[in-house]
C-alpha cells in the first residue's frame, strides 16, 4: 500500500488509473470501515482510502483535539484489507490557506436532525468531501465513493451534492456494521464506560421498536409514537436529541402515501458523555 500526504503526491500515484474507488475516513478504524474497503475493491481499478480529521465539521465544544488518532494501527488495517493507496493529508496539505470557499448544503436537508443539533456540521462535511473528491477524481471520467449508512443524513447530503454538481461519481451506501449484540460500530463507542456500553444497546432497540410500530402506523400517528419513544429512552437515563421516522429520499416527515420501503427511523442520544447515532430502514 502506498501512503501519500499531499494532493500532488496523490494525483501522481493515481495518474495511470481510470476508475478510483474511494473510502474517506477520519481514522480510528474499526471493522465497519474495513467493510467499506471490501465493498469498494471490486468497484474500481484502484482502491483509495483517506484519513483526515476534519476541523471544519467540529463545533467549538466538540472533540476535535481529543478525537482518537491511531495512524499506525489504521495503516496496517487498511493494508491488510487490500487498500492500494492511503491519502493521509496534514491540515496544511488540505487547507494550505483558510478555507473561505465552502459548500453549503440545502438547508431543507442539512439543517434538520443532525444539522439542528450540530449547526454547520454538514457544511464542514460537504466542503471536505468535495475537496477530497477533487483530489482523488481529478481528470478521471468516472469513479465510486463508498460511505456507511450509519451516518444516514451525511450519505443523503453527499448524494445530493454529487447530483447537484453533476460529479461523475457513483455514491454507494454500505449497510451498518454491528457488534454481535447489535450496537452499530462507531469510533465513538471507544468513549463509552463499561456501564454505558452495557446500556448502549437501548438506542438501537428503541429505534427498532419505533420502526416496527411506524411500519403499521398512519402518518398522523407518528408524532405520538416518536414522543413515546423519546420518553422511554429518557426514562432509562439517556438524553435523546431525536427519535423520528422520515422519508428516505429527503428526510422530511412522511405524508399520506409514504409506506414501508420508503421510510427510515433515525435517532441520536447521549448516554453518559457519549453521543451515539443509529438508524433502521423501514
Amino acid at each position: 500500500m502506498q501512503i501519500v500526504h499531499s494532493i500532488a503526491e496523490l494525483r501522481h500515484a493515481l495518474r495511470h488509473t481510470a476508475r478510483p474507488a474511494f473510502v474517506p475516513t477520519m481514522g480510528n478504524l474499526h471493522a465497519g470501515h474495513l467493510a467499506l474497503i471490501s465493498e469498494a475493491k471490486p468497484l474500481g481499478d484502484v482502491t483509495v482510502a483517506s484519513i483526515f480529521v476534519n476541523r471544519l465539521q467540529f463545533l467549538p465544544h466538540e472533540d476535535f483535539d481529543s478525537y482518537p488518532r491511531t495512524f499506525s494501527e489504521d495503516s496496517a488495517k487498511l493494508e491488510n484489507a487490500g487498500c492500494d493507496v492511503l491519502f493521509a493529508p496534514r491540515e496544511k496539505d488540505l487547507y494550505p490557506e483558510p478555507q473561505v470557499f465552502k459548500v453549503h448544503p440545502d438547508p431543507a436537508l442539512a439543517d434538520l436532525l443532525e444539522g439542528e443539533f450540530r449547526p454547520g456540521f454538514f457544511t464542514g462535511v460537504a466542503t471536505v468531501v468535495m475537496k477530497l473528491f477533487m483530489a482523488v477524481f481529478a481528470g478521471k471520467s468516472h469513479g465510486t465513493a463508498v460511505f456507511g449508512k450509519k451516518d444516514y443524513q451525511q450519505l443523503m447530503v453527499i448524494r445530493h451534492m454529487v447530483r447537484q454538481f453533476a460529479l461523475p461519481i457513483d455514491i454507494v451506501g454500505h449497510q451498518i456494521e454491528r457488534a454481535a449484540d447489535g450496537l452499530a460500530l462507531s469510533s465513538r463507542n471507544n468513549y463509552l464506560s463499561p456501564s454505558d456500553r452495557a446500556q448502549a444497546l437501548q438506542l438501537p432497540q428503541a429505534l427498532q421498536a419505533l420502526a416496527h410500530e411506524a411500519g403499521n402506523a398512519k402518518p398522523g400517528q407518528l408524532l405520538e409514537l416518536e414522543a413515546v419513544a423519546m420518553q422511554k429512552l429518557a426514562a432509562l437515563g439517556w438524553q435523546p436529541d431525536y427519535l423520528t421516522v422520515r422519508r428516505r429520499s429527503d428526510l422530511q416527515p412522511p405524508q399520506e402515501g409514504d409506506t414501508a420501503g420508503h421510510l427510515v427511523a433515525l435517532g441520536a442520544a447521549r448516554i453518559g458523555t457519549t453521543r451515539l447515532i443509529d438508524n433502521f430502514e423501514i
